[in-house]
């Protein structure tokens, strides 16, 4: 069996920070490598740290139906490139993942990349907020827990209270999107000053927190599991709080773009920054912070939107919603490094996201070096897609090797 030594590696574990040499023996990471014993290969991982494998809450993917924006095998690339070792993808193709046959295509074209694609399964009939999927047929079928309307908002209350009741025949969980979409309707960005001047319709904060509100009422009423997606609002950031406080079954995320970009980056109508939820002013940037730091928010999504040139590169008020987010996470998690720590976001991205998955983190590992520059450019990226502001610049933090599935990858220089 192979042996693999990397020298002078830093592990940042939730238990844990060690440096020192750490082995690789194809089954699991090791320190206090024996001294009778000679590595197979010997890297030297001097300033890099290594972390359990990182896990994404919310990816889109094209296929089925959209290949041209994203396939099950440029997303799987993606993945490994970014230490990413397990994702939830979005219901959002063509045809809506909403019954066996697309979960075991899923699984089956899946199969043979390391990363692990985590199904959800859509709770209304191609997510259009109206008829319900056969929910319990897909999870005694195929084995899946996690259900939502992926990019979609699941609005109507009657159909919202209904999924509660069904979900909890298994334990499983809800995967919420929330914001109202009358009160979202033609809106471009957050509706502040800066949307004033621009002239553009306004995403107000309420037509999510309305919508988080409403959600939670739900949930006191009906029980079960919920994990709020993307919060963005101060507001919202305290009624996840006072509901946890209250003991209710819930969780959230936030997309790691929330926390690097805000409303002032549109002032020059880049499409690249037209997302949902809208990014926002420094007070509700302000209130994701902490609630990271205090634990309401339970972990960082990359919310990964890939869109083709065409739907993405015209005028603003008609560009499609979205923004990728693999390979430019590490990057952005070094930006806040200082403001959060490693330690912190480390945490977001592997025991939290698992407690909310409810799974163990396992024998997966990504190590990285933060201070690795890099040009993200098209012989570097492995998306389909390209909408993403950082394109063409230069980048710090770089992954540089996964462990998974006992199988060791290089990631490419």
């Amino acid at each position: 069996m192979m042996t693999i030594l990397f020298k002078n590696l830093t592990v940042i574990d939730p238990e844990f920070r060690k440096t020192g040499d750490f082995y690789f023996d194809g089954q699991r990471l090791h320190s206090d490598f024996p001294s009778n014993q000679n590595a197979d290969h010997v890297f030297d991982t001097s300033g890099c740290f290594a972390s359990k494998g990182w896990i994404d809450l919310r990816v889109g993917l094209g296929e089925p139906g959209l290949e041209y924006k994203e396939t099950v095998e440029s997303l799987c690339e993606s993945l490994q490139a970014s230490g990413f070792c397990a994702a939830v993808i979005l219901p959002n193709t063509d045809p809506v993942i909403q019954s066996k046959n697309e979960i075991d295509f899923l699984k089956s074209k899946s199969a043979r990349f390391l990363p692990e694609l985590i199904i959800q399964g859509a709770v209304t009939k191609n997510t259009n907020g109206e008829d319900l999927t056969e929910i319990l047929d897909m999870h005694y079928q195929t084995g899946i827990s996690i259900f939502g309307d992926g990019t979609n908002t699941l609005h109507h209350a009657d159909r919202y209270l209904k999924v509660l009741q069904y979900l909890q025949k298994f334990n499983g969980i809800l995967f919420d999107h929330p914001f109202d979409p009358l009160l979202a309707i033609f809106g471009q960005m957050h509706e502040g000053k800066i949307s004033t001047n621009l002239g553009l319709k306004g995403l107000p904060a309420m037509a999510e927190e309305i919508a988080v509100h409403r959600n939670l009422e739900l949930m006191r009423y009906a029980g079960g599991r919920v994990h709020f997606q993307t919060l963005s609002t101060a507001k919202s950031v305290e009624l996840i709080r006072m509901a946890k406080k209250e003991g209710l079954n819930v969780s959230a995320d936030v997309s790691i773009a929330q926390l690097l970009f805000s409303d002032e980056d549109l002032k020059d109508f880049d499409p690249n920054y037209k997302v949902m939820p809208p990014f926002r002013g420094s007070k509700e940037r302000a209130a994701l912070i902490q609630g990271l730091k205090d634990g309401t928010i339970d972990a960082i999504c990359s919310n990964h939107q890939p869109q083709d040139l065409d739907s993405k590169f015209m005028e603003f008020d008609l560009a499609n919603l979205g923004q990728i987010g693999l390979q430019t996470f590490l990057p952005g998690m070094v930006k806040l490094a200082e403001e959060l720590s490693w330690d912190l976001l480390i945490q977001k991205i592997t025991s939290g996201p698992a407690k909310v998955l409810n799974r163990e983190l396992g024998e997966n590992w990504t190590i990285f070096d933060p201070t690795a520059n890099w040009v993200y450019s098209k012989d570097t990226n492995k998306s389909l897609a390209s909408n993403h502001p950082w394109f063409g610049q230069e980048l710090t933090g770089k992954v540089k090797f996964v462990i998974q599935k006992g199988q060791l990858a290089q990631i490419d220089e």
